[in-house]
């Protein structure tokens, strides 16, 4: 193995009052990922280019050289399921979320209070399957907590806008209002397939509103899954550039279906299913098995695989929610953990490593942000002392990149 990518979700952050004006980065006591900063080069990075607020797939798409028009993050997501896609199938990212009602159109939490747990979406999910009835065929299926993917099939557009607009071109809103899919054309197929997302999400609410779930829910005191959020309309497979010799390990269903498409050889577990209201102990059990996943797929795979590309996801939800104290517990598990071995592993093999973020998630923002993101180049170089953090990076050697240059700029890959 030559190296190994390894992307924090969301790491980037800004000052936190809560952390005395300092970062979760900056706090983390990361021993083992400063030890790798020292004997590396440091710089920051505009994932993809300035003042561009990033969605994750258009992170991802970007850092690895494709330009943004070549995907979309329906297609990635249900080609990281087991849903068998063809030509002309619609697919689309789906967040379970909460309205108050349709009447009145707010927009409670875009995440159902992220305590939906795994047999309840499941549950809503059959419920939708079954008694839907549209002039086509479709797929509901959930994935990951609140998330989940629905695919049309058949022949339609995907030139549509969902009515989940929280990042559109480059630019974070706070969604407060219902909004509809509406047509980027004038094509009458356009017109037609946003009709019928909108015919499905006012379908769906009507059931999920007076599911038995979710009355279960209200009485609970907790948030109501009433409603679907949709993004990321796709009909086409993903052109993006192939990464032949690589391995990944990857257990979401957008980085799954990145992988894939690109052409790496994937290997993903089971996500740890949320069973209580405790979103955060599943976040923690799905970081743990994530951190001692990676670390098998790497001793397993080091002297059959060219690179390695490791994402690990949690490190984002603290920011979203405003928990930098989170985030910083969440970094410093990992030091422990998976750079704990990496630090071990990567000198004696001469592997190079590069340590970045996908897009900053500002804790005090809950949004991802234009802010760039610390890199790190592990090339066992003379040792000078650093720390891996936002304000290090922005002092650096390597200086300001673009996410499309990043593999070849710290010549990771020639």
């Amino acid at each position: 193995m030559k190296g190994i990518l390894v992307i924090l979700d969301g790491i980037g952050d800004l000052p936190n009052k809560q952390l005395n004006d300092k970062t979760p980065l900056e706090t983390a006591h990361m021993p083992n990922l400063d030890f790798l900063a020292a004997r590396g080069e440091m710089g920051y990075m505009y994932p993809v280019k300035p003042g561009f607020i990033p969605e994750s797939d258009e992170a991802i798409v970007s850092i690895f050289g494709n330009d943004l028009i070549s995907s979309t993050r329906g297609q990635l997501e249900a080609r990281g399921t087991d849903i068998k896609l063809t030509r002309g199938d619609l697919a689309l990212r789906v967040n379970f979320a909460t309205i108050d009602s349709i009447k009145k159109g707010n927009v409670i939490e875009r995440r159902a209070g992220r305590t939906l747990t795994t047999a309840e979406a499941e549950i809503l999910a059959k419920t939708l399957n079954s008694k839907i009835n549209l002039p086509c065929d479709f797929v509901f299926k959930p994935t990951i907590q609140h998330r989940a993917v629905l695919v049309f099939r058949g022949g339609f557009s995907d030139n549509i806008l969902g009515n989940d607009l929280t990042y559109m071109q480059g630019k974070s809103t706070n969604i407060d209002k219902i909004k509809f899919c509406k047509p980027m054309d004038d094509d009458e197929n356009s017109q037609y397939t946003a009709n019928l997302i909108n015919e499905f999400i006012e379908k769906a609410h009507e059931i999920l509103d007076k599911h038995p779930v979710n009355e279960e829910r209200r009485k609970r005191g907790l948030l109501p899954a009433n409603y679907l959020l949709v993004r990321g309309a796709g009909i086409e497979v993903p052109k993006l550039k192939l990464y032949r010799g690589w391995v990944s390990a990857n257990y979401m269903p957008l980085e799954i279906g990145f992988s894939r498409v690109c052409g790496m050889k994937n290997f993903s577990f089971d996500y740890p299913k949320l069973k209580n209201l405790d979103a955060y102990a599943n976040l923690y059990d799905g970081l743990a098995k994530a951190c001692k996943f990676s670390i098998k797929v790497l001793k397993q795979n080091y002297k059959k695989a060219n690179y390695a590309y490791i994402h690990l996801k949690e490190t984002d939800l603290p920011g979203h929610d405003n928990k930098p104290f989170e985030k910083k517990l969440m970094l410093e598990y990992i030091d422990k953990t998976f750079f704990k071995f990496l630090r071990k592993f990567a000198p004696p093999n001469k592997i190079k490593v590069v340590v970045t973020a996908d897009h900053s998630t500002p804790c005090k923002l809950k949004f991802h942000s234009a802010d760039p993101v610390p890199v790190l180049f592990y090339n066992d170089s003379i040792p000078k002392e650093k720390k891996f953090c936002e304000k290090e990076a922005r002092k650096g050697i390597l200086g300001r990149i673009m996410g499309n240059e990043l593999l070849k700029r710290v010549e990771f890959v020639k």
